[in-house]
């Protein structure tokens, strides 16, 4: 534990900015949610599809995020779906318990049954998307109800959530779910050990092979009932997901239709059809009171979260929803009771973090996890974040939450080291895609490629690709210019928000221009030592004249009425987010009209000698 921070003080760490903003009540609320669910389902902080709220008017809903999931490149059985959360935020002291709760919850279900004609147009374009959404709901799909405060809800106040769900699957039916987050959630998926041992009892049959294995099986009923069980002990879920591959387990993972079918339809089949799952746990012990009872010290389960979270929204929609009459299901709870998900229980020990890294590894060959959830356990990460330590004096974050816990810890410890500056290691990965292996699109639109195992990742930590520390820290300086020059949601131009990374892929394009008057060979290693040359120094005159190129490139290609508009691309169809989300973006056959663009800006830089400029500064080292 002596890199973790105590609760109190991460807590502290966390509100830091929002307490100390001058904001008024409610943007200090719109921070605190806005902090609080990206940082829980892991999105990204510039996503179009956040809408906000709050204010007059808002319908009990302060914000909504639609989620939409990323098919699995290697697995088209999974089915993925969309998730509509509907975020009521109560920061501070507008909170005031269970009442508080259903007020709001009966509220914003009110507003999304479209009964509330006092609302602002934000509200009531929400309604409209989530009414839309409603019409082409499939099995996959979900509309989350999700309560966040500051601290964790009480037992009595968790209780009211129960309610929650029934009124709101009455209103919406299954589609319909509840969660509450708080600050400590975070908290909790940060630290990798807790201080007390979490223990739990599993009733399964099982054979020893070797002293550091079971294998056997558990029935389905009795695997939720264990799920119930460390939901309600940890208030979370998903941490059982959790064990030092990621800081936060993101959104919900993509429901297998196949595992759903078999749930309804064949229960008593399951094993028969599924692969299983994996348990890594740091020790198991047999209770002698039964035989088929075993305790689990710090269960993790490291292959099967699909497999798992299907069986627990199933179930726990069919078996915790109330009623006490004879049901449709009950036909099938006879069957259900035969069903079984075959286990393999792994003993790792306290320090058997190589044994846990290998397990999680090899037993994923499913999408099981979330993008960036092996990253921490990269050994090349791991030495360049120590690298970005010593040599520039930058926290690189390779786990989720780490740059707040190591703020905390510089609260509480004289002699941890202190950083001013920090960047995370998987925006590097997506700028590095985008600008130098001329992906633009890619990094734009999806997550995966660039998460370990994905195409884009192999290919650059393959030993073909050549890829070190500097290319990383190149990227970061490239970066650092996109945050100057504010893209996203604090552009301060409209042609700004969505061209982050395309700005990254015309700049490296714009470079390799002025190497190949050089002339110097356009290896990614020169791309990366040349950005190093120029943007160490952000504010020199090569950094500027090849800024204002890429963004004068931004500016027309985003202007309608220009002749070489996006809107008059033979590709575009009508939307421009789908449209730079595309993988072809940049490619002459999808995007001429960009490449006219770029062409006549490497005129005018010719033409205005700034690319001798850059090329006198490359080769000779002065402006």
């Amino acid at each position: 534990m002596s890199d973790i921070p105590s609760y109190v003080d991460f807590e502290t760490q966390w509100l830091e900015e929002i307490k100390d903003a001058g904001l008024s009540s409610i943007e200090k609320g719109r921070v605190f949610s806005q902090k609080l669910i990206i940082q829980w389902l892991d999105i990204s902080e510039d996503t179009d599809d956040i809408f906000y709220c709050d204010g007059g008017g808002d319908g009990g809903i302060d914000f909504a995020y639609l989620h939409r999931e990323e098919e699995n490149q290697e697995d088209d059985s999974s089915g993925a779906g969309h998730s509509w959360y509907i975020v009521q935020s109560k920061y501070g002291t507008s909170f005031s318990g269970k009442e508080t709760l259903l007020i709001e919850a009966q509220k914003a279900i009110n507003t999304l049954q479209g009964n509330n004609l006092q609302l602002s147009s934000s509200s009531s374009n929400v309604v409209n998307r989530i009414t839309e959404f409603r019409k082409n709901v499939s099995v996959n799909d979900r509309l989350v109800f999700v309560i966040a405060t500051c601290n964790e809800l009480s037992d009595e106040e968790k209780e009211t959530l129960d309610d929650i769900r029934t009124l709101g699957q009455k209103a919406f039916g299954n589609i319909f779910a509840v969660e509450s987050i708080c600050i400590n959630t975070i908290y909790q998926r940060l630290v990798d050990n807790f201080s007390e041992k979490l223990k739990f009892f599993i009733n399964a049959d099982l054979v020893s092979s070797g002293t550091d294995l079971l294998v056997g099986s558990i029935k389905i009923v009795e695997l939720y009932h264990f799920l119930k069980e460390y939901k309600k002990k940890t208030n979370d879920l998903d941490l059982i997901y959790e064990k030092n591959v990621r800081k936060f387990l993101g959104s919900k993972k993509k429901v297998n239709k196949e595992i759903h079918n078999t749930l309804s339809n064949s229960p008593e089949r399951f094993g028969l059809y599924n692969n299983g799952i994996t348990i890594v746990v740091e020790n198991f012990e047999k209770d002698i009171s039964a035989s088929n009872k075993y305790c689990l010290t710090e269960p993790f389960i490291v292959n099967g979260c699909q497999t798992t979270k299907t069986i627990w929204e199933v179930l726990d929609l069919k078996l915790n929803s109330g009623g006490t009459g004879v049901g449709s299901f009950d036909d099938r709870r006879i069957r259900l009771e035969k069903g079984i998900v075959v286990v393999k229980i792994v003993k790792v020990g306290e320090d058997g973090e190589e044994l846990l890294t290998d397990t999680t590894k090899f037993t994923n060959s499913q999408n099981a996890v979330t993008p960036r959830d092996f990253l921490a356990l990269e050994s090349n990460f791991q030495n360049w974040k120590k690298t970005f330590s010593d040599e520039y004096d930058i926290y690189l974050e390779i786990q989720r939450g780490g740059w707040e816990a190591q703020k905390a810890l510089e609260r509480v410890n004289l002699l941890t080291k202190k950083y001013t500056v920090w960047t995370r290691a998987f925006d590097l990965l997506k700028i590095h895609g985008a600008g130098w292996m001329g992906n633009p699109g890619l990094a734009y639109g999806k997550n995966p490629p660039f998460a370990p195992g994905g195409t884009v990742f192999k290919k650059v930590i393959s030993n073909d690709y050549g890829f070190i520390k500097d290319d990383l820290y190149a990227a970061y300086l490239l970066n650092k210019l996109t945050e100057k020059i504010k893209f996203g949601r604090g552009a301060e131009k409209p042609s700004r928000g969505q061209t982050k990374y395309l700005f990254c892929f015309i700049f490296v394009d714009l470079l390799k221009y002025c190497m190949d008057i050089i002339p110097l060979e356009k290896t990614n290693s020169n791309v990366s030592s040349s950005i190093i040359r120029i943007l160490s120094d952000i504010d020199c005159e090569a950094a500027e004249r090849l800024s204002e190129s890429a963004l004068t490139v931004i500016d027309d290609y985003l202007n309608q009425t220009n002749e070489n508009s996006y809107a008059k691309e033979p590709t575009f169809n009508g939307d421009l987010n789908a449209f730079l989300k595309n993988d072809n973006l940049g490619k002459k056959d999808f995007s001429p009209y960009l490449v006219n663009i770029i062409t006549v800006v490497k005129s005018a830089l010719r033409m205005y000698k700034w690319s001798d400029l850059v090329v006198n500064y490359l080769s000779e080292g002065k402006e």
